[in-house]
């Protein structure tokens, strides 16, 4: 039987770059189909550059950025967007940290000045360091330690599949390693990751590449050149045996579990790595997915399940070493073993048996639903082409995605099936502490 095909539709988004001479790299959208702009800074420090002893680092920092900059007060920044009538927010990922804005086109100068202001130097005072502590520590009890299933799986399983520091520690960072911060570590932090050879600017939107030039060489051409430092390599070896772990919540109300295997290299691999974006999909988005159909409607084992690519679930916003992660809530009672024994089924007959008819185009026209709706809005462009700027130097690559998962092949699909074994697999099972 020929290979069952689905059309892909394709975008065509314009994309220009060019380098400063202090180093910045440069990416710009142009769109003049409505009078809105975004901007986006992301530079290549995430939780894996955290030392150890100084974890939750790269977040804290995050958190500084906002505390003023080298000719702003506090705040400031916050005022200028929003009575542009913007929104703003930045974030801390695994490989790197964003920050950004979407505004009214008008505002766009607005908005480079205050990223470059910034790109310059924080205001890095022991009164915000402290203030900032409080607040990450807050944010900590919130998503984690008051919350049910508070960690589970992204801060969770990394130390049961990885052995690194940089791969395994705890990302939102312990109390202790918080506190004992100083200044001059973040000094140092601002020094080595935010210089501009570190850096990648996106604009997307109404704005014309010459005007978007002109106002980035203005606003940034002056701000000092520092290159960037050397970016070691965090890959480990994969497991050879299965490693397991059990966590007591004791705020959960049911028993859950999460499993991974680790992947191809999704920088260097991509054609490697693509089925297994395109597998997850298959096991577990819509409720006619393999995995949701098994375990929730047939055996009634689990609650819910999910899969994706990653811990954070940012499928091509990540570097080596990463992971394919199953997760399932389970009814009172649940036996994780049993949840476990069937995956190991659906792979298997998955691997025999290939796929039914029109399965794979329905998957593959969803994730291409979703990619494209992605990278609709301006905001999501210019992230999207800012991390493939930073991370692959190909930030035209955003036109092509929908394209590669559309010629990703069933057997191709079955081949990465295959590798995922009970010898490869991470395994954390959530222990209902919580239950009454």
């Amino acid at each position: 039987m020929a290979p069952r095909t689905v059309r892909i539709p394709a975008t065509a988004y314009p994309v220009e770059r060019f380098t400063l001479a202090n180093g910045l790299r440069v990416v710009v959208a142009p769109d003049r189909s409505a009078p809105v702009v975004g901007v986006a800074v992301v530079y290549d420090v995430g939780i894996r550059s955290e030392p150890p002893g100084r974890t939750g680092f790269a977040h804290l920092f995050e958190h500084l950025m906002f505390q003023g900059s080298a000719n702003l007060e506090k705040l400031a920044h916050f005022r200028h967007v929003q009575g542009s009538g913007g929104t703003f927010n930045g974030s801390t990922h695994l490989d790197y940290t964003d920050y950004y804005e979407v505004l009214p086109s008008n505002a766009l100068e607005r908005a480079l000045f205050l990223e470059a202001d910034r790109m310059r130097g924080p205001q890095l005072t022991e009164e915000n360091l402290r203030n900032q502590v409080d607040v990450v520590k807050e944010e900590i009890r919130v998503n984690v330690l008051n919350r049910p299933y508070g960690g589970f799986p992204w801060l969770l399983l990394p130390p049961v599949m990885f052995d690194s520091f940089p791969n395994a520690h705890d990302g939102y960072g312990s109390f202790v390693d918080l506190e004992s911060a100083t200044v001059g570590e973040a000094a140092d932090f601002f020094t080595r990751y935010y210089a501009s050879g570190n850096a990648v600017l996106a604009v997307a939107g109404d704005v014309s590449v010459a005007e978007a030039t002109t106002l980035v060489e203005r606003h940034f051409g002056d701000v000092p050149a520092r290159p960037a430092p050397p970016r070691p390599s965090f890959t480990e070896p994969d497991l050879t045996g299965e490693r397991r772990t059990t966590y007591t919540d004791a705020l959960a109300p049911l028993p859950a579990v999460a499993v991974a295997w680790r992947v191809p290299d999704p920088i260097d691999d991509l054609p490697g790595y693509l089925p297994y974006v395109v597998l997850a999909e298959v096991l577990t988005d819509g409720d006619a997915a393999r995995l949701v159909d098994r375990l929730v409607r047939v055996d009634r084992s689990v609650t819910s399940v999910g899969g994706y690519l990653s811990f954070e679930g940012e499928p091509f916003d990540v570097r080596d070493p990463t992971v394919l992660v199953l997760q399932a809530h389970l009814p009172p009672g649940g036996d994780a073993d049993r949840v476990l024994a069937a995956v190991d089924e659906e792979l298997d007959r998955l691997v025999t048996d290939g796929f039914d008819r029109g399965e794979l185009a329905r998957v593959k026209a969803r994730m291409a639903t979703h990619l494209l709706r992605d990278t609709d809005a301006v905001l999501g462009r210019a992230l999207r082409i800012a991390v493939l700027e930073q991370q692959r130097g190909a930030p035209e690559l955003i036109n092509e995605l929908p394209r590669l998962i559309g010629a990703v092949t069933e057997e191709q699909i079955r081949q990465a099936a295959a590798t995922l074994r009970p010898h490869r697999r991470a395994v954390l099972e959530i222990v209902a502490g919580g239950a009454r």
